[in-house]
């Protein structure tokens, strides 16, 4: 078993997260204990990844069931309309939202307080472990891909912080470390907030895998110079057609990979997903607060009043992607045929 970090801990009805704001520099955990405390823990990004933002989510629901105490149809609208508060706080992640789908039910049809709250609880419990599991496939199937050698270059973090375990397009890299697979990451930094830098660096350099730090506007000549054999990135929402949304910067690296020919994969759950739209065109993109721009850690970077533009994600096309890499397995040429081939998605129409 690899030594990932966990994010979320959830024990005898304790919620607490490990703060990534304060990484690399410290390594802290927060207790959550009410849904005020959640929602900026998922805005101000202390939490953050698609996964992990819906099992935390989750988990804040069941708190927050153990905690209101109310006649039962005044208990479920209250718990519903905390769903609802919750899957609001990140609009282009659609794992949140597929979670909080399971849960949603579990409210609107319970008969009794006590049931509500040991199914909501089990339930989460339950999807908790099942994405641990499906992390470890995605790595499995992802490190087929790869042979003993290679340099992979990734941004943002989609590791173990970012999941229940093991994380998306770190996964094979924590698989090759137990299997003695020896493979080289190139972490580009990931302005604004640096996830790549403070976050996918410090997680595998404890893990002991092999990582090298770069600067966004290095990755061309690293691919020219360092011989980077492939390119690996997480995902937030991918549509039908394989259109994928992901950290910022993911665009530019595909169209990168495309002119020095080598592979581009997308990490992802089945539950990244969004089967209800037909093309990344459709994706809404959070634009953040432009201080992320103008400033590191509080130190200004740019002249006050200048005009920023903050977008968090951005859309790869499908036919820039050389493969998805699911806990299925992997879609090779995605577009709406080959994912269905794997997924069963029904036809719209």
């Amino acid at each position: 078993m690899s030594a990932f970090v966990q994010s979320i801990r959830y024990e005898d009805r304790v919620l607490t997260i490990l703060d990534q704001t304060r990484l690399p520099q410290e390594e802290h955990y927060e207790v959550i204990t009410d849904l005020a405390q959640a929602v900026e823990a998922i805005k101000q990004l202390r939490v953050r990844g698609a996964p992990a933002i819906s099992l935390f989510g989750g988990f804040v629901l069941v708190q927050e069931a153990y905690r209101f105490e109310a006649e039962l149809s005044i208990y479920k609208q209250a718990l519903l309309e905390t769903s609802a508060t919750l899957l609001a706080t990140r609009p282009t992640a659609v794992n949140l939202r597929n979670v909080l789908d399971q849960l949603n039910p579990i409210i609107q049809d319970g008969t009794s307080v006590e049931e509500i709250r040991e199914r909501l609880e089990k339930r989460t419990v339950a999807l908790y472990d099942q994405d641990a599991q499906t992390s470890r496939q995605i790595g499995i199937h992802a490190l087929e891909l790869f042979q003993s050698g290679d340099r992979i270059l990734t941004i943002c973090n989609a590791g173990s912080i970012a999941t229940a375990a093991y994380g998306t397009a770190l996964a094979p890299f924590y698989i090759a470390k137990e299997r003695g697979i020896e493979l080289s990451v190139f972490a580009s930094e990931t302005r604004p907030l640096l996830q790549g830098a403070r976050l996918t660096t410090w997680e595998l350099q404890r893990a002991g895998i092999d990582v090298t730090l770069i600067t966004d506007n290095m990755v061309a000549h690293t691919l020219k110079e360092k011989q980077i054999d492939a390119i690996i990135v997480g995902a937030d929402r991918i549509t039908r057609n394989g259109d994928t949304a992901n950290k910022i910067g993911t665009f530019q690296l595909a169209l990168l990979a495309q002119a020095f020919d080598i592979p581009f994969y997308v990490a992802a759950p089945l539950s990244t997903f969004d089967f209800s739209l037909v093309s990344g065109e459709a994706i809404e993109i959070e634009e953040r607060d432009p201080q992320e721009v103008t400033a590191i850690q509080g130190v200004a970077t740019a002249p006050a009043g200048v005009a920023v533009f903050n977008p968090a994600f951005d859309v790869t096309p499908h036919t820039l992607i050389t493969g998805i890499i699911t806990e299925l397995g992997v879609i090779t040429q995605p577009n709406e045929e080959t994912i269905e081939q794997l997924t069963g998605l029904q036809p719209l129409g």
